[in-house]
């Protein structure tokens, strides 16, 4: 017989933030579908290619730029870790192509680089520790600081991933998409509704999205992102069923 009744009925569970490992995850796989039409995220730290959006080399795991500089900052960090590496010939050519699509001191030879690079595991945490220290920590406790649980904290992850948090040339950042969003709406921190603060977050989003050739596909808001939002999933709980550009994924509950 239990002696105090508040054991019996037991703690509340405080739902998991986005830092929880398995709800990390499930970042993870949904980033990836967006940025390599994969859920296979670890598949992805060789990736490399110009796809066209004036930013140079898009490359790794969650699409870092040589033309943004995030890409060098993983280079510097192997290098660090593996002085001497292929990859670190490369570090005055990165410095000098920051801020445009140039190839120059690049090419064939660097994502050859890259590509077997991927194979060494110091180059792997390389790459998780600069996606973690520029892009998830901060998006997770930015929206942590707004009252967001896990899928609000993964929306604010996925804007940081694509956009940046500072404005560039042609292009909002995220930063100034959130400040468009609480034009419209209040964040839970400041007394508002989760549900359509985030509404408003997507369709500042969405808009900026369109206003960038490269980005006018607006599915991974559409056919995702929203579809989570539209049934109340505030958790991200599996079982998670989406699409981007036009392929369609799942993960299942455990």
């Amino acid at each position: 017989m239990c002696l105090i009744s508040t054991a019996c009925a037991g703690t509340p569970q405080t739902p998991a933030a986005l830092d929880d490992p398995a709800k990390k995850e499930i970042a993870m796989r949904l980033v990836s579908s967006a940025e390599n039409s994969s859920l296979d995220w670890r598949a992805q730290y060789g990736y490399i290619e110009d796809i066209g959006d004036g930013r140079g080399y898009t490359a790794g795991i969650i699409g870092f730029c040589t033309g943004c500089g995030d890409l060098r900052l993983v280079v510097q960090r192997y290098a660090k870790a593996r002085p001497g590496n292929a990859l670190e010939r490369f570090l005055p050519a990165l410095r000098a192509v920051e801020g445009s699509a140039s190839h120059k001191g690049l090419g064939r030879a660097f994502t050859d680089a890259w590509r077997k690079a991927a194979g060494d595991p110091a180059m792997r945490r390389a790459q998780d520790a600069e996606r973690d220290r520029m892009y998830f920590a901060p998006a997770v406790a930015r929206a942590k600081a707004d009252g967001l649980g896990a899928l609000g904290q993964f929306i604010y992850y996925d804007a940081y991933v694509m956009h940046g948090y500072a404005d560039a040339k042609g292009s909002a950042g995220f930063r100034t998409i959130r400040e468009r969003a609480l034009r419209r709406a209040e964040s839970p921190a400041r007394g508002g509704d989760e549900t359509s603060y985030l509404g408003a977050f997507l369709d500042a989003r969405a808009a900026a999205m369109r206003g960038e050739r490269s980005h006018s596909d607006t599915s991974r808001i559409d056919t995702a992102q929203r579809v989570f939002l539209d049934k109340g999933n505030l958790a991200l709980d599996p079982p998670l069923d989406w699409a981007v550009y036009g392929d369609r994924y799942h993960i299942a509950d455990k």
